[in-house]
């Protein structure tokens, strides 16, 4: 059973519709990431979860009740914000017992939960500090221990780590999931950082233009993305999306790929001979990830079907555990995921080897995927 669910959910400001027919559900001790490109809705979504936004039809369902015309306060929802919002003049553990003092929790309860929480995030040492004497992550960690401390229902996280630099987001990304397999509550994260997304959430909603492009899980999201924004959005390099015409093969059909100054490259379509029957002829957009697309001893020695090519590599870019190669196919830069020792250079034709399980294909004018 679902236990925050989100139905048929519109927001509008004046005649500007913002968020358009959401429809989400996420299991108790779930963790649902909300993803997308700036302006997509996603933070306003979350607002409309806290109450912070009304809505302007639809429901929004927590453990089984309706809280859509409930104030923030009696939601039952703890929400950390990007900006920490702590209360400068207080100590870390005045911050993290503010709330607790104001619902007028007694004091031995306060100290009680004040240590709890700091042996969890491990800021025992800080409770005498004030915020100023803070470096951003034990802010970060700080402000996540005011929300702990409520046992709310549901934590609502607005891109907390994005003020952070790059490695202390990293780390303070594996102390949320830790926290979250510890805690065993439900969250809702939002973020526009692909890689958070796909590291923390059991459950991913993809959006962009307030619609909902995508929900599932990481690895439905990533390997059959239901779409090319989806497909292009989600993956870090982003898929290859190349132009090809399907054409009739040896034992079935085979897309063929233009290659400048070559013969086109032509791949043996992998059981979606049904699907793209209809496209004989004509293009689609074939999809395939960096790191299906390799050095020959480099492949996924389980694949069903992989196919071989010859390829003008035009940049390498050495990147320590990886080898990035950058070819052209079917009129785009391709970028392909080699070993670290993998004997490729800039200028010189390459082998490459494509994972053929792995590839899926689009319409070019529904940008949707066929298969």
């Amino acid at each position: 059973m679902s236990f925050l669910k989100i139905a048929n959910l519109r927001k509008s400001y004046g005649a500007t519709e913002i968020l358009k027919d959401i429809n989400l559900e996420i299991e108790e001790g779930g963790f649902l990431v909300l993803v997308g490109p700036s302006g997509c809705g996603k933070s306003t979504l979350l607002s409309t979860i806290a109450g912070l936004e009304p809505i302007t039809s639809g429901d929004i369902t927590i453990n089984g009740q309706s809280v859509s015309d409930l104030p923030p306060s009696k939601r039952d929802i703890a929400m950390v914000f990007q900006s920490y919002a702590l209360y400068p003049n207080m100590t870390v553990a005045g911050n993290i017992a503010f709330g607790m003092e104001v619902r007028g929790v007694p004091k031995p309860e306060r100290e009680k939960a004040i240590r709890e929480v700091a042996d969890i995030l491990q800021i025992g040492h800080l409770l005498d500090r004030k915020p100023s004497q803070l470096s951003g992550g034990q802010r970060q960690r700080v402000a996540m221990g005011r929300a702990l401390v409520r046992n709310p229902q549901v934590f609502l996280f607005d891109e907390p780590l994005s003020n952070l630099d790059a490695k202390l987001r990293v780390d303070m990304r594996t102390e949320i999931k830790r926290l979250h397999q510890r805690m065993k509550t439900t969250i809702v994260y939002v973020t526009h950082d692909q890689i958070e997304a796909m590291t923390l959430a059991t459950k991913i909603a993809v959006l962009k233009d307030g619609i909902l492009q995508q929900f599932g899980t990481p690895a439905e999201i990533y390997n059959k993305p239901v779409n090319m924004f989806v497909a292009d959005f989600m993956g870090s390099p982003a898929m290859n999306l190349l132009t090809g015409t399907v054409e009739n093969g040896g034992d079935g059909l085979q897309v063929a790929l233009e290659r400048p100054d070559a013969a086109p490259l032509k791949l043996p379509v992998v059981s979606a001979n049904g699907e793209l029957a209809a496209y004989k002829g004509r293009q689609v957009v074939f999809g395939i990830r960096p790191e299906a697309l390799t050095d020959p001893d480099g492949t996924d020695r389980n694949a069903g079907m992989i196919a071989e090519g010859d390829c003008h590599i035009e940049v390498v870019e050495p990147a320590g555990s990886d080898t990035f190669a950058v070819t052209k196919l079917g009129g785009k830069e391709v970028v392909a995921r080699l070993r670290a020792d993998a004997h490729i250079q800039a200028g010189q034709t390459a082998r490459l080897a494509f994972n053929l399980d792995k590839a899926v294909y689009f319409d070019p004018q529904t940008q949707q995927r066929i298969v």
